[in-house]
């Protein structure tokens, strides 16, 4: 992205942030995406209003298994939200920019925390499918959202990723989640490009570098939003699970992926609108 092409971005950004203002005045200060199978999150979402992304200025189209397209802002425990009810995809074409622009304009709404949920792999042996892990770090195996000009309106050119993931927030769902009496687990999300899921070689080679779960999304959106310096909190639906062998007749099935997560998303659900209750803002 050169200079020119920066200042054009930066007009887009502030174009979708004013539509998306005069669709609704409201201001929320939490953001949440919502990836496959875990749109369910937004039928709790209360006084609604709802854009489709096509309406937004420079908002890309979502193709991907499970994605409403819909921006959502509403009451969710006691909070004003804005929701993403699907994502974009660097595997779907976009270039990086596009992927993590609502970011951008979340950070020009004053966003101040954002919740990314997706399904994910398990590579950690120890996981079953519908476990939920606490994102507590992450490895990155895409292109970084930051390459290019730095845009220096939004945060610094070498932005600190010690804790890419809100501690605070992570012992607060902690709490939660055993007050609700949901199993959680903390670990590792390794991203990666996709579209294909991972060789059984490639699994093994990720979960030797640290990873216990895997998947095509959510660390852009965290890299960018902590450049805005917008506080993040995780978590994966573990819709599948990585084997050290596969039978001659083992597939993974995007289908069969979005369903678990649909299966495990009222647990992420009612975790997730427990501790935006417990957010000060």
């Amino acid at each position: 992205m050169k200079n020119m092409e920066v200042d054009s971005y930066i007009k887009l950004i502030n174009e979708a942030a004013a539509y998306i203002r005069s669709k609704d005045e409201r201001k929320p200060q939490i953001a949440i995406i919502l990836g496959s199978g875990l749109g369910k999150l937004a039928d709790n979402i209360k006084n609604t209003t709802v854009i489709p992304y096509k309406e937004i200025p420079g908002f890309p189209e979502s193709t991907a298994i499970g994605h409403k397209g819909n921006l959502i802002i509403g009451e969710l425990a006691g909070k004003v939200v804005l929701a993403m009810q699907g994502r974009f995809h660097y595997y779907e074409g976009y270039t990086m920019q596009q992927v993590t622009l609502p970011q951008r304009v979340m950070s020009v709404l004053g966003i101040k925390y954002l919740f990314v949920s997706n399904a994910a792999g398990g590579l950690n042996l120890n996981y079953s499918i519908g476990d939920l892990m606490i994102i507590r770090d992450h490895i990155n195996m895409a292109p970084s959202p930051l390459i290019g000009p730095n845009l220096d309106v939004f945060g610094p050119r070498f932005p600190d990723m010690s804790r890419p993931y809100s501690p605070a927030i992570i012992r607060m769902a902690e709490q939660c989640a055993a007050r609700l009496g949901i199993s959680v687990t903390k670990g590792v999300y390794v991203s990666v490009t996709g579209p294909t899921y991972e060789t059984p070689s490639e699994c093994h080679c990720y979960r030797i570098m640290g990873g216990d779960a895997i998947g095509m999304s959510t660390v852009p959106e965290v890299i960018v939003a902590r450049h805005c310096g917008i506080s993040v909190f995780g978590v994966s639906i573990i819709t599948d699970v990585a084997t050290e062998t596969r039978d001659d007749d083992f597939v993974i099935d995007g289908a069969e992926v979005v369903a678990a997560a649909d299966a495990a998303a009222d647990k992420m659900s009612a975790l997730f609108e427990s501790v935006i209750a417990e957010l000060t803002l």
